[in-house]
């Protein structure tokens, strides 16, 4: 509701200064006063006017305020400051037009057509660590704002299955290990047979999400294939440093896999696939799914990238270099802007695309995906069914022969990359690549959607048995390492969570079963864990640290989640009448008797904002201020809870109107942490 408040505002005032003045301003932007006193709305065009009108910005807004037609549901407009407009909402209004509304109207789709949004990406050479982790969340999170708003969302989860981490682990189990592909086949099928009997003797739980609170947990090693690899390619890339004659065996593996030449792509195809299926199964615990994993294989072995580098020829995007130390390779000139004007500083001025020796680079293979995305080589993958989640939900891959009745994908108009920021220039490449063939608009739909790095605290890196140097300990974070084994495993730090979230519960409700309490633990970790990665705007460096993240006080997913059990106790103490839907059920005048108390008002304001919030978090691409709402409503209601016994208060008219605010409180937290990708619990 406050989004159709704000944008009747915006379109009253600029009717309003075309009539008046003949003037549009390129911004009618709205703001959020620090205190509902100074109003509900500020806006600083007078600022901008000044220059155009060539009076002083105070006069402009106290000539604007005795004359500007106030849209409904307005009370008043005064001029502030030097120059600003305030804009006071009719309280009453907007809790009866507000309470009952299932979402603001205001809120509707502002890209016309498919979003595919692209996220995870991890190698599936080993399992995913914590630094996977943001880049799931934040795009996970992402896919539900736009779906919030009501944007069509396709979610993309890139496998490089060709590439060198790939080669790495199949060259470690080649080389090292002797083994061949039947013998790696056979261990992850004994690891799974393994994994289901101890799920039928209940030492693991069946559903991956609550998996392992029991011994086991701690020897996930003996059955987990994602762990046996994160240690074979640690194992592998010092075997390269201490004995560089053995580096040849990437070349070689790279070669074979990308040439389909067997046995090594068939065990290549082994690895790769079991990997993803335990990264999906590990996302799973998160609340992170997919639609669709398209495989790099299939855009070398289906010619994708061949009409792409055919395009790319036939445009002059790229050349081949004829010396240097590039010679023999296919280059990019460094990455142009629209206006031909270079994007990043203190990058090489080309970029391969072509390795010497024939193989595709990282890039080259993303230009052609990117312009499948876009629907722009004129084919596509055929798709086979490899995953599919308790609900229902199927996720197909890639293959080189598909299934009849499978979904179509791609074929997007816009586009978002989610990729940590020191992929920024390959990125640039990749638009550069657009460009470059005259796709302009696609260039134009194309985000990088980039974020920082997840470290570690030297505290966590030495809790982890990590031994560090003097300099190091005195660093404000230590940078993981999957090549190095360095790192926190994803499984870990969720059973980690979810242990110590079971401790919490056991405290709290003794008198539950050990399921009943795993089923309250699971959300409140989960919850826990998004929040702390959620809350740090995208150009923060995370220094991730358990004492920190497994705090359930302060601004952390556990304090919201329990401000929304508060609000359920509530309306359950006040009986089935009072736990739906707020309804208006007191008359406006009575409402606006009530709002007259500024704090009931700030609450009742902040509530309405949610979708508000969408749109700025979407406007932004920044996820960190609906991680900001969540906590200042919950904080917001606590006060409001213990200044106001609502259901021992005497006046009937003020006890319905409690009991209706916190139920549109209740709702509103709810759908904050469900965009949030976090559950409530049925108690804390």
């Amino acid at each position: 509701m406050y989004l159709l408040f704000e944008n009747s505002l915006r379109e009253a005032l600029r009717t309003y200064l075309q009539q008046a003045y003949n003037v549009q301003p390129a911004n009618l932007m709205v703001e959020q006063p620090p205190r509902s006193s100074l109003g509900d709305f500020a806006m600083p065009v007078c600022f901008e006017l000044a220059r155009t009108l060539r009076q002083a910005p105070r006069k402009i807004a106290e000539e604007i305020a005795a004359k500007l037609p106030l849209p409904p549901g307005f009370q008043r407009v005064e001029p502030a400051g030097g120059g600003y407009l305030n804009f006071f909402l009719d309280r009453a209004a907007l809790w009866t037009a507000g309470a009952a509304a299932p979402r603001d109207p205001g809120l509707h789709p502002r890209l016309a057509g498919k979003v595919v949004v692209e996220h995870t990406n991890i190698n599936p050479n080993k399992a995913a660590h914590v630094g996977h982790l943001r880049n799931a969340v934040l795009g996970d999170t992402f896919v539900r704002l736009l779906r919030r708003r009501g944007e069509l969302v396709e979610v993309q989860n890139y496998i490089d299955n060709t590439g060198v981490q790939v080669a790495d682990v199949v060259a470690a189990f080649e080389h090292l290990l002797k083994q061949e592909t039947a013998e790696v086949a056979a261990t992850i099928q004994q690891q799974q047979a393994l994994r289901e009997a101890q799920q039928k003797q209940g030492l693991l739980s069946p559903q991956p999400h609550a998996l392992a609170l029991s011994p086991l947990a701690a020897a996930r090693q003996d059955y987990s294939f994602d762990y046996v690899c994160w240690d074979l390619y640690a194992q592998v890339s010092r075997h390269y440093e201490e004995q560089p004659d053995s580096q040849p065996w990437r070349a070689s593996t790279l070669h074979a896999i990308e040439a389909q030449r067997q046995p090594t792509a068939g065990l290549a195809e082994a690895v790769a696939s079991a990997i993803v299926h335990a990264h999906l199964t590990t996302m799973q615990r998160i609340n992170v799914s997919y639609d669709v994993l398209p495989r790099e294989s299939e855009i070398l072995h289906l010619r994708f990238w061949h009409k792409a580098f055919a395009l790319l020829q036939q445009s002059g995007a790229i050349r081949l270099e004829a010396e240097g130390k590039n010679a023999g390779c296919w280059v990019m000139d460094r990455a142009l802007d629209a206006a031909g004007n270079a994007e990043s500083e203190g990058e090489s001025e080309t970029k391969v695309i072509v390795r010497s020796n024939g193989t595709v680079t990282y890039v080259g293979k993303d230009i052609a995906y990117q312009l499948w995305k876009f629907g722009l080589l004129g084919q596509t993958f055929p798709w086979r069914p490899f995953f599919t989640y308790p609900g229902g939900q199927t996720v197909w891959e890639s293959s080189l022969q598909g299934e009849a009745n499978a979904p179509a994908f791609g074929a997007a108009q816009w586009v978002f990359n989610v990729i940590d920021v020191r992929q920024s220039y390959l990125q640039e490449i990749v638009i550069a690549g657009l460009r470059a063939l005259g796709f302009e608009e696609a260039a134009q739909h194309s985000t990088h959607f980039s974020y920082e790095m997840v470290a570690l605290t030297p505290r966590c890196a030495s809790e982890l048995g990590y031994q560090l140097s003097t300099e190091e300990q005195q660093r404000s974070h230590i940078e993981v390492s999957g090549r190095k084994g360095f790192g926190i495993k994803a499984d870990d730090l969720l059973d980690r969570l979810i242990q110590h979230a079971w401790e919490e519960v056991k405290a709290r409700h003794p008198e539950n079963t050990a399921p009943e309490q795993l089923a309250l633990a699971i959300p409140i970790a989960v919850g826990a864990l998004r929040y702390f990665l959620l809350k740090f705007t995208k150009t923060s460096v995370i220094a991730f640290d358990f004492q920190e993240a497994l705090s359930f006080e302060g601004e952390t997913g556990p304090y919201v989640q329990y401000a929304a059990v508060r609000a359920a106790n509530i309306l359950r103490k006040a009986g089935p009448a009072a736990s739906g839907a707020p309804a208006p059920e007191i008359s406006p005048t009575q409402a606006a008797a009530i709002l007259t108390d500024d704090e009931l008002w700030e609450l009742t304001r902040l509530a309405l904002r949610l979708d508000a919030v969408v749109d700025q978090c979407l406007a932004t691409l920044e996820p960190a201020y609906m991680a900001k709402y969540a906590f200042q409503l919950a904080q917001s209601f606590n006060n409001f809870y213990h200044r106001h016994p609502v259901i021992a208060e005497s006046d009937p008219a003020r006890r319905t109107f409690f009991l209706n605010l916190v139920a549109l409180v209740r709702k509103q937290l709810t759908t904050a942490l469900e965009t949030l990708g976090i559950e409530v619990p049925e108690a804390m």
